[in-house]
């Protein structure tokens, strides 16, 4: 075939996500796209790929993209007449503690809200499902009926066989060797002729990284991933699991034995094992260099790696052992640095988006083609993706980080994440210049965008290990500090060092029209600050900010620290010629100090005017070094934020500490938080929620003349929304709710947890929760608590704390 000389979309890579990108941009009527692969289709990772094809998932977007890819694909086949290999055989997760049933309970409970039905299990119900297994050790187990598994290389056809016929063009053989930007367009360049296209999609798999470094010069970063050494083997046939399934005319299901970490299936007649082990090993160590092409082609055997995991299986499943070593396949796969892939937008580089580091890209691929299709097709996606949107890594995902990350990630594939755990691997990339302070004082750290930050203070005696954390409860060593924490900020004065904020100064003539034609509200006033909020075409959160407003073109904007990459991108799409958009994160770090005393605890140290009011900002001297003193507090209490130099910020916290002030951390800053209803981007704030139903209107003007994103959806909107924002009491259990817990009502669906914690100003376990508007004030309801129903009640307000906000304002 002649290759065309223009596109829409460039695709490059050949295996099963960037074969499903095409497809679903075809299916859509883009039918102008091209792939380039420079072998054959599958020749990566997806040739050698298992194949395994579960819907479980512990992420929620990772769950909706699995339970869409694997719905297409048991369709898939008939629509588009190719045969694929797809055994949906149900498959079993075992588990060895309390702690894990915990997990499947939750997991249970996400997949019942996308319609998926999975049952907890007891030993007996285990054995049933998997009759060849030992069961006495367990404590229980989880059943997955749609699980199953499909041959990679037949899924990848039948989408390209999908995507040809709906118009779209594959180019095998032709590899993809750089590109270039000229009049708007890229052009991507080939052994065959170049292409000229509105937006490319790096979908290079384990070759991602090679081909991001032909985007450094437009912008790109160094693309965070490490291509690991996974094994698997088959054995040879064995005589037992071909009787059953000849007379139950079918696979045996599928096994996951997530705390010895490994899988194990039936393929043909025999058994394939697949181990995450410990002791793993990166796919090209430090000085050897990944071959220009490596397309289907292994590494060396390596079983000695998983003597543990064989012998551990052999004992769980005997039957493993009947039979000797048929094949081995040790292959390379992708990891970003938390096993997530990255799909969305290539973070500083206009219209090019990524699609890689699938860990599982069989299972994920379906449901990729859709997300990315509609990152390129609409600028946003039905669900909400931040978790594996590429932009979550910014400057701290150097080598040393990803690297380091990648083998915490991959050694603890089925690993749970406890809400109170904090992964050791690739530590302290960005400290506050109070760093050592706090860590003198007892400070447990937690990482925010590579910012260390205070989780809580220890004191003497305080269990403080990493095996402390490994518990779904409340309790625990942190919770009296918290408490104690929390108190002394309702009482008296606390101070939290904020180091890490995403923060951008914006100015020159027509800044604020640009930002009135961005936002959905108003500006603040010279000399004040307020929220604003950014739609995206469909209504639905795409991000919040504080704007501080210096002078009438003269903006400082904050945002979250892990939204740097997000938030300054859409700043600068915004801006005109003429205005100045400067990333100052690094240039200043924030300090909260709030409280009824935190009056008392400045007035010494500062010459800012203290009787200012609420929301406004002044520039001031704080321990006689500059600083900007905002009269706001994220805890719901009196309290000014006091942001200055790094250089000057250990001189400022140690004056503020010696005045009285608490040292206190993020856990108890989010209980201060939710008891008033304040509200966390990625937390409670999503593109999965319109502006209305999450709460907003006051932040929308539907009457201003600047046609912002989303005015017209917004403007469309049903009044009062189907669904809305609203604050439950929980009976306080021994577990927070934890993120999309399902509420009822009289035995019905009724909403989801979206954050919740233990608020002590109030002595109740609080939950912000979306809640259809069907349901009134004061309904008793039930909050599902990791497989327990909590009662609750919908509250009168949002708020809980100072309703009237009279101590913000004091």
């Amino acid at each position: 075939m002649s290759l065309p000389s223009t596109a829409r979309v460039v695709i490059i890579g050949g295996g099963v996500v960037g074969v499903s990108a095409l497809y679903h941009l075809a299916k859509a009527g883009w039918t102008d796209c091209v792939l380039l692969e420079k072998n054959e289709l599958t020749a990566g990772s997806t040739w050698h790929a298992a194949g395994n094809c579960p819907n479980f998932a512990a992420n929620y977007g990772v769950m909706n993209m699995q339970r869409h890819g694997l719905a297409l694909y048991r369709g898939l086949a008939e629509e588009v007449g190719y045969p694929i290999n797809y055994h949906v055989t149900g498959a079993v997760r075992l588990a060895h503690t309390h702690e894990r049933m915990m997990e499947f309970e939750r997991v249970r409970g996400m997949a019942a809200h996308m319609g998926l039905e999975m049952d907890i299990c007891t030993r007996d119900e285990l054995q049933a499902h998997m009759p060849f297994m030992e069961t006495h050790d367990l404590e229980g187990g989880l059943w997955d009926p749609l699980d199953g598994d499909i041959d990679p290389s037949q899924v990848t056809q039948a989408l390209a066989k999908g995507a040809r016929e709906a118009g779209g063009t594959i180019a095998r053989f032709t590899p993809a060797t750089g590109v270039s930007r000229g009049n708007g367009e890229w052009i991507v360049h080939t052994e065959k002729g170049d292409i000229r296209c509105e937006y490319v999609v790096n979908a290079a798999g384990y070759y991602a990284a090679r081909v991001g470094e032909w985007f450094l010069p437009h912008g790109g970063r160094p693309v965070p991933l490490t291509v690991m050494s996974h094994q698997y083997f088959l054995t040879e046939a064995i005589p037992e699991i071909r009787a059953w399934t000849e007379e139950h005319g079918r696979k045996v299901p599928m096994l996951r034995d997530v705390d010895s970490s490994y899988y194990l299936r039936q393929d043909t007649y025999s058994l394939n094992l697949g181990p995450y082990e410990r002791n793993c090993q990166v796919g090209w160590a430090s000085g050897q260099d990944m071959p220009e092409d490596f397309s289907f082609q292994l590494y060396p055997d390596d079983l000695e790696r998983l003597e543990w995991y064989i012998m551990d299986a052999m004992e769980r499943v005997p039957l493993l052992g009947s039979q000797g070593v048929q094949r081995n396949i040790n292959g390379p796969i992708p990891y970003a640095p938390d096993g997530l892939p990255m799909i969305g937008p290539m973070p500083g580089v206009p219209n090019a988006f990524e699609a890689h580091s699938f860990t599982f890209g069989i299972a994920q691929g379906g449901g990729a083609g859709k997300v990315i299709s509609e990152w390129i097709m609409h600028g946003y996606t039905e669900w909400d993706m931040w978790s594996c949107d590429p932009r979550r890594y910014t400057d701290h995902a150097d080598a040393e980080f990803t690297t380091a990350k990648a083998m915490e990630t991959y050694g603890h594939e089925y690993a749970m994440h406890f809400p109170h755990h904090e992964w050791p691997a690739g530590r302290d990339k960005k400290l506050s210049p109070n760093h050592d302070r706090l860590i003198a004082d007892g400070a447990q750290m937690g990482a925010y965008n590579g910012w260390e930050r205070v989780n809580w203070f220890a004191k003497d005696g305080d269990d403080t290990s990493e095996a402390a954390t490994h518990t779904w409860d409340r309790s625990g060593p942190w919770e009296q500090r918290v408490r104690e924490e929390a108190l002394a900020v309702r009482d008296g004065c606390g101070v939290i060092d904020l180091a890490g904020f995403s923060r951008f100064g914006i100015s020159g003539d027509g800044a604020s029209e640009a930002l009135r034609g961005l936002i959905t509200g108003a500006l603040p006033k010279v000399g004040r600050m307020n929220l604003i909020y950014i739609s995206n075409k469909r209504g639905h959160v795409l991000t919040e900010m504080s704007c501080i407003r210096h002078g009438e073109d003269d903006f400082t904007l904050m945002t979250a620290a892990v939204a740097q990459w997000h938030d300054g991108e859409i700043i600068k799409a915004a801006m005109p010629d003429g205005v100045t958009v400067t990333d100052k994160t690094r240039d200043v770090v924030a300090m909260l100090v709030t409280g009824p005393k935190s009056r008392e605890v400045l007035t010494g140290l500062t010459d800012a005017d203290l009787s200012l009011g609420w929301l406004t900002h002044q520039q001031a001297t704080v321990a006689g070094k500059p600083a900007m003193v905002v009269r706001v507090s994220f805890a719901g209490e009196l309290g000014w934020e006091v942001h200055c130099a790094p250089e000057d910020t250990a001189t400022v916290y140690a004056a503020i500490r010696d005045a009285g002030a608490t040292p206190f951390g993020m856990y108890a800053l989010n209980s201060l938080r939710i008891e008033k209803g304040y509200l966390t981007w990625k937390g409670d704030l999503s593109s999965d929620y319109g502006l209305f139903e999450t709460g907003l209107g006051r932040f929308v003007k539907l009457d201003k003349r600047q046609d912002f994103p989303g005015k017209a959806a917004l403007s469309g909107a049903a009044q009062p929304p189907a669904r809305r924002l609203v604050t439950l009491k929980v009976d306080p259990g021994q577990q927070d709710a934890p993120y999309m817990a399902a509420v009822f009502a009289n035995g019905q669906r009724v909403g989801e947890v979206l954050s919740a914690t233990y608020g002590y100003r109030v002595d109740a376990a609080i939950a912000i929760t979306m809640l259809d508007a069907s349901v009134p004030v004061g309904t008793s309801v039930e909050v599902e608590v990791y497989g327990r129903e909590l009662a609750a009640t919908v509250q009168e307000n949002t708020c809980l704390w100072d309703a009237d906000n009279l101590r913000i304002r004091a």
